[in-house]
């Protein structure tokens, strides 16, 4: 994808707001300058440690929406994002896309992630979701999805690139951040972190948790 292409739609997932009569949040309506950083797909036994270092030293809160089958093989690293005061999320077993799998499996494989993420904060892999999904799964869950997409999974654009585009938005509170704590992301996450939550800080902005309850 060219970065022309991938730029349209940098910013919104794939959906139509109106359709979701409410029930997916890109931003949270916020007075103050508070930014909320995000991270999918992890926890990763190397690249989540790395984040939470970073996050530690500026005194940033995140959220991390997480994959039932990484939360199996480390739940110790579950146990210490919640220790340092983030919060967590559902981001499905399996990483499933609402689109292109069956209802029924969709919603059994985002029951299997809650018996290990007991969160009711669901954020659906790709930004993928067919309106009946949100509809069904919004008793029980919140679903967010993003304001600012970082781009950072797309192995052909350099970490400068991404950090400036990141550099480029017109923030001005209750923005939602999208990362990812992945393999595949990890250099352009990892080098555009700190120095976009540094940059921040310096305008006077906080990161915080999101604190959301059904």
């Amino acid at each position: 994808m060219s970065r022309f292409l991938s730029g349209l739609f940098r910013k919104l997932p794939p959906y139509t707001p109106v359709l979701y009569q409410g029930r997916v949040i890109t931003r949270i309506p916020s007075a103050s300058r508070r930014l909320y950083l995000t991270f999918d797909d992890g926890p990763h036994p190397d690249i989540t440690l790395q984040v939470l270092e970073c996050l530690e030293k500026y005194g940033a809160k995140a959220t991390f929406f997480l994959l039932g089958k990484n939360v199996e093989k480390h739940p110790q690293i579950v146990q210490r994002i919640k220790t340092e005061g983030h919060s967590i999320g559902n981001h499905t077993y399996s990483h499933l896309n609402g689109w292109k799998t069956p209802s029924n499996m969709y919603y059994s494989d985002i029951k299997r992630c809650r018996q290990l993420v007991p969160s009711t904060l669901f954020r659906p892999p790709y930004g993928r979701i067919w309106p009946y999904q949100a509809h069904q799964l919004s008793s029980v869950f919140q679903i967010f999805l993003w304001t600012v997409l970082t781009q950072d999974f797309i192995i052909d654009f350099e970490p400068e690139y991404i950090l400036r585009r990141l550099m480029k938005e017109k923030f001005s509170g209750g923005e939602i951040i999208v990362f990812h704590d992945s393999e595949k992301a990890a250099s352009r996450m990892l080098y555009a972190l700190p120095r976009f939550v540094e940059a921040m800080l310096e305008k006077g902005f906080t990161f915080e948790p999101i604190d959301w309850e059904r």
